[in-house]
């Protein structure tokens, strides 16, 4: 029987404090405080729709900024999905996801492919869910992709109302991850790479 696919971190920095457990082979639940009530809907859905069991626990100067915390809680995550995933061995690599949210539509891709490398192509004609500006939802993207080591793109085809725009962002980063992060039972034991590294 394979080993659960599980990473706990933390990080502590003078702008924040995470703790955090990821859990890739979940069934979806979540408990989510991040101080920002928004980022916390994003984490839970994002958990929920790639049935990552998930845990997060951030503290931040959120008087200041969304900015620090966004951020740095994106690269736990991605530095929990790279730990969790291991050696990769068996691993679909690739996902993809056209999540429609409304009058929104919104395309993510992902290669796990250890190569850092963020295309975020996102024109919201509204920035703004109340206090929190959408382009945190770019920047915490861009630390992910940054700390897993992946290529992550990511187009909002269409749509208008800023909360589903990031809805359709974080559902479609979700399901794509989740792809990618399965075991193809035809090559569980082979890197999906012809250059035999990841």
């Amino acid at each position: 029987m394979a080993s659960p696919r599980i990473a706990t971190l933390s990080r502590k920095t003078a702008e924040t404090d995470i703790q955090l457990t990821l859990g890739i082979d979940g069934s979806g639940t979540s408990r989510v405080d991040t101080g920002i009530p928004f980022f916390n809907h994003m984490l839970e859905l994002f958990a929920r729709h790639g049935l990552f069991d998930l845990e997060v626990k951030a503290v931040g100067d959120v008087e200041v900024d969304y900015h620090h915390t966004v951020e740095d809680v994106g690269l736990v995550l991605g530095n929990a999905f790279r730990e969790a995933v291991g050696d990769k061995l068996g691993i679909r690599r690739y996902g993809f996801f056209l999540l429609p949210m409304d009058e929104t539509l919104a395309r993510v891709a992902v290669d796990l492919s250890g190569r850092a490398c963020l295309a975020y192509d996102v024109a919201a004609p509204t920035m703004f869910v109340r206090d929190f500006n959408l382009i945190l939802v770019k920047e915490f993207a861009r630390a992910f992709s940054n700390a897993l080591g992946c290529n992550l793109h990511v187009t909002l085809l269409y749509g208008e109302e800023p909360h589903h725009i990031a809805e359709a962002i974080f559902k479609g980063l979700a399901r794509a991850l989740d792809a990618a992060t399965q075991i193809d039972p035809r090559s569980a034991n082979s890197l999906p790479s012809t250059k035999g590294a990841l």
